[in-house]
């Protein structure tokens, strides 16, 4: 084959793995789950006999549909990309790899498509759903088609620009981050240059553009051209990153590689000469005094800063009383909303890959055997995390400050929202930590990490669409949202309690979904109190109990036996 063994080895494995029939089937399922909560919200349990409505609704749900799966197309496909080339230099065997007698194209390749196999057979996956919405009318073959075309160029391009990061970092942590924070910047980019010139062509850069213009209805002449347009775009730009990065290979591998090391060992000689006082916990002198994830940190912080920067100039352009995104929240909401969840992203990566990093250099082995307790071991990373990422967590904040100088926040919610985030803070560095222990697998733990924390986002965001779609009261609401609630109460324990479980991560695990649906509800209706008591109540509650066994029962939560050996 064209990409090498590589991918014949991947696609010979993945199929024998039970994980790879319960994430199709689990995939499937969940948007059939997902459709039966809008028709309950949209229809509820009367009987409809209107084609017209019918239709309606096969729209409503197409739309659902297609955001969603773009958002989790680009999300994974940017994960598994990265991560697969992270993990290979984590456990030194890309070096092997370069040894051996592949061509450059042929590891580019074989590393990217075997990443991509689970992402496009998901969108694979996703056509029978598809094929039963265009059943109830509303929505055609060709928009069908249209968003599938979308979907695997996009996939294919996230894909094709975190193997260029991967490739080209050595650390996870920056690896990941530059990865989210490029994606986030090329949209970003995007929207600028269109707001500027206009050009109709950038705007098929944009996926979500791209979609948007399928689900017009008032554009039905005019979408198959975009999509065309569209894919070859993304085709030229996934192109693009594939050459560069196989033209780069041998230069950042094993070339860079080398020459840093030798760097980083004579500086190391240098400072022997001139020898530092450790601290008292050594694990939080390190994470906070050396420079322990690259040198390269500092620009990934910048360019999270220039988000920030630039979502606060556009807020800024916006009047106090401009219409509400989706009918949910103002821009400035929204705004926070945005820097804030990508924050929060950046926490739980450097969080998960804080714990692989050690696994993986074969040094968390050493700091177990030596006097350092679990308390000292645990405390010393947490804190290396919040200090780490101190400039990402507090870009929020500030705009929160900002927003409530300038009168458009009270300073009753904004109490509200800080003491939110920073519940959220800590439970999303808390979970990081909890995946980063139980598995002993670092692509693993850190998939499972990152899309726990992305599915958690997308469920509220859909939880929130549907309710402002149904416009009814609370106890109308509820019944209709139970599947989909219970669904996420199941994943969330299957996940938190994979290795080790406990009554108070299954308890965790049942009242968080509930907890966050009520806190939705509060806010919708106004009650901003209500939505900080709750969402601090369930988050803070979930993260403790990440926190305890994580302390006391340390060989427990590496899945080690605790019995005494003498």
């Amino acid at each position: 084959m064209f990409a090498g063994p590589l991918l014949v080895r991947e696609a010979l494995t993945a199929p024998r793995q039970v994980k790879h029939f319960l994430l199709r089937a689990g995939y499937l399922g969940a948007l059939f789950v997902l459709m039966y909560t809008a028709a309950q919200v949209t229809f509820g349990w009367q009987q409809v006999r209107n084609l017209a409505d019918i239709a309606r609704f096969g729209e409503l749900v197409f739309q659902i549909f297609a955001v969603v799966q773009i958002t989790l197309v680009m999300f994974f496909s940017v994960l598994f990309s990265a991560g697969n080339v992270a993990q290979e230099k984590d456990r030194r065997t890309l070096l092997l790899l370069l040894m051996t007698d592949l061509r450059d194209a042929e590891l580019v390749l074989g590393k990217l498509l075997a990443s991509l196999m689970l992402p496009l057979l998901l969108v694979g996956i996703s056509y029978p759903a598809f094929v039963l919405i265009s059943w109830l009318g509303g929505v055609s073959q060709t928009q069908i088609g249209c968003i599938l075309a979308i979907s695997c160029i996009v996939g294919v391009t996230c894909a094709a620009w975190g193997s260029l990061v991967a490739f080209w970092r050595e650390q996870t942590f920056q690896t990941l981050a530059i990865s989210l924070i490029g994606v986030v910047l090329w949209l970003a980019l995007i929207e600028t240059v269109l707001w500027f010139t206009g050009a109709a062509w950038v705007a098929g850069l944009n996926p979500f553009r791209a979609v948007l213009t399928v689900l017009d209805p008032f554009n039905v002449p005019h979408f198959a051209t975009a999509t065309l347009w569209s894919v070859l775009e993304l085709g030229l730009l996934a192109a693009g990153l594939v050459t560069a990065t196989v033209v780069q290979l041998r230069i950042w591998n094993p070339s860079r590689t080398l020459t840093e090391a030798r760097t980083e060992a004579e500086g190391e000689t240098e400072r022997t000469r001139h020898a530092r006082t450790v601290w008292e916990n050594p694990v939080i002198w390190r994470e906070m005094m050396t420079r322990a994830y690259g040198r390269k940190t500092v620009f990934i912080k910048l360019a999270y800063l220039v988000v920030a920067a630039a979502a606060a100039y556009v807020v800024s352009g916006i009047p106090a009383n401009a219409p509400l995104v989706m009918g949910m929240v103002t821009p400035a909401g929204f705004a926070f909303i945005g820097i804030g969840l990508l924050a929060l992203l950046l926490v739980n990566t450097q969080a998960v890959t804080a714990l692989t990093s050690e696994r993986d250099a074969s040094t968390l082995e050493l700091l177990l055997v030596t006097e350092l307790t679990a308390a000292e071991f645990v405390y010393g990373k947490l804190g290396g995390i919040l200090f780490n990422t101190l400039e990402v967590t507090a870009a929020p904040l500030l705009f929160l400050i900002w927003q409530t100088a300038i009168g458009r926040v009270s300073v009753e919610n904004a109490s509200y929202l800080f003491v939110g985030l920073a519940v959220l803070i800590f439970f999303a560095a808390m979970l990081g930590l909890h995946f980063g222990l139980t598995y002993g697998s670092s692509r693993a733990a850190i998939a499972n990490s990152l899309a726990t924390m992305f599915f958690l986002f997308v469920g509220i965001f859909l939880c929130m669409l549907l309710i402002v779609q149904a416009r009814s009261s609370f106890a109308v609401q509820l019944p209709s949202f139970l599947v989909f609630i219970l669904g996420g109460s199941l994943g969330l324990w299957a996940t938190l309690t994979h290795r080790n479980p406990s009554p108070a991560l299954t308890l965790a695990s049942a009242i968080l979904p509930f907890c966050t649906f009520y806190a939705i509800t509060s806010f919708l209706l106004g009650q901003t109190l209500g939505v900080s008591l709750f969402i601090s109540a369930a988050y803070g509650f979930t993260a403790y109990a990440m926190l305890v066994p994580a302390v006391s029962e340390f060989d427990v939560a590496l899945g080690r036996s605790t019995l005494d050996q003498g």
